[in-house]
């Protein structure tokens, strides 16, 4: 007869296989238990992350005039804050403001490439010259990159821009970031333009953002909506509705923005002037622009847009003061160029002291 006593070789194998199954079940259990306490935690982390740089960082930063330090913030703290997707949900809206920040980054930068070709060129060293605009361009492919991916995330939140139906805001923050991510989409075309590469932004760009700028109030937003939408008239050919002016839609913009204290407007007037090729409208643009900061405070509340649109703007005066001149805008002559005539001076006659 067979032994199955617990002595027998056979159960004194199998025990030792119970217990160790039973421990590994009980060690998977807890490391699992683990994973959803990190989950959870992580996740709890995001969310307060979130909220917190949504309701308390952005506005924050809005009311400051320090543009490096934002350029620097959204390009150190991107990868940290997006990484949070990864176990809570996708921070779509802080996205849009941390991309569009970070591609402005990148946008500064061709600017000063553009300027060193400018100034290689005037002392004709074409080798120079040529080196800038190859940094140029890649530094707009970046730029339009970072724009695009705002862009993108813009649409997640909000949905399809233009399609006729309008979002329901939450609040103020909430229609502000959504202007801000139409302008990201106009910013990822143009450096895709000004690249001359593709990376992949739709052509029809402008005309979405155009359309969807009916969702904001134009009052209430500085003019800044409809300022974005006459300068897309006036750039893409056939766009100007019949009995329109882009021109004069623009001019008055620029009065809404001045009277706010955040003067977008003029830039998208400078830009739609630059596109014209009028170099005496761009240079009025300017020296409104140059007055308006003198006698017009800025919005406590959005100081870093009303900095960002001065930013802008001198980055177009520097332009024109470099191929005209070699050098960029003097300091304290923003507003002034180096044609315009110079105030007569008060001259003494000396004879009668002689």
């Amino acid at each position: 007869m067979t032994d199955f006593s617990i002595s027998s070789p056979a159960r004194r194998c199998a025990a030792p296989n119970v217990k160790g199954l039973f421990a590994a079940l009980v060690a998977g259990a807890m490391l699992s238990g683990c994973g959803v306490v990190n989950h959870m935690v992580y996740k709890t982390t995001g969310d307060v992350m979130q909220g917190f740089s949504r309701n308390h960082t952005v506005p924050y930063l809005m009311e400051s005039r320090d543009l490096a330090m934002g350029c620097s913030m959204s390009e150190a703290t991107a990868p940290l804050l997006m990484s949070f997707g990864r176990v809570t949900s996708e921070p779509d809206q802080l996205a849009v403001m941390l991309y569009l920040s970070a591609g402005s980054c990148a946008e500064e930068q061709a600017r000063e490439h553009e300027l060193a070709a400018l100034a290689a060129m005037n002392a004709m060293n074409a080798e120079g010259a040529e080196d800038a605009m190859i940094r140029q361009k890649r530094a707009y492919v970046l730029a339009s990159e970072r724009y695009y991916k705002a862009w993108q995330h813009h649409n997640a939140h909000y949905g399809e821009p233009g399609t006729g139906e309008c979002p329901d805001f939450d609040d103020d923050m909430d229609e502000f970031i959504y202007l801000a991510g139409l302008l990201s989409g106009l910013q990822a075309l143009n450096g895709q333009i000004q690249s001359t590469s593709s990376i992949g932004v739709p052509a029809n760009i402008g005309s979405i953002v155009a359309r969807a700028t009916g969702c904001l109030e134009n009052d209430k937003w500085w003019g800044a909506p409809m300022a974005l939408r006459a300068t897309v008239w006036a750039m893409i050919p056939g766009a100007q509705p019949q009995g329109e002016d882009a021109f004069e839609r623009l001019s008055i913009a620029d009065t809404q923005g001045e009277d706010a204290g955040v003067r977008l407007p003029h830039v998208f007037h400078a830009i739609a002037a630059v596109n014209k090729g009028d170099q005496h409208l761009v240079k009025e643009v300017i020296r409104e622009h140059a007055r308006s900061l003198e006698e017009d405070p800025a919005s406590e509340e959005w100081q870093f847009v009303d900095a960002m649109a001065s930013n802008m703007l001198l980055a177009i005066s520097d332009r024109l003061w470099v191929e005209n001149t070699g050098h960029r805008t003097p300091m304290g002559q923003f507003g002034s160029f180096w044609d315009d005539e110079q105030e007569a001076v008060e001259t003494m006659d000396l004879d009668d002291l002689l």
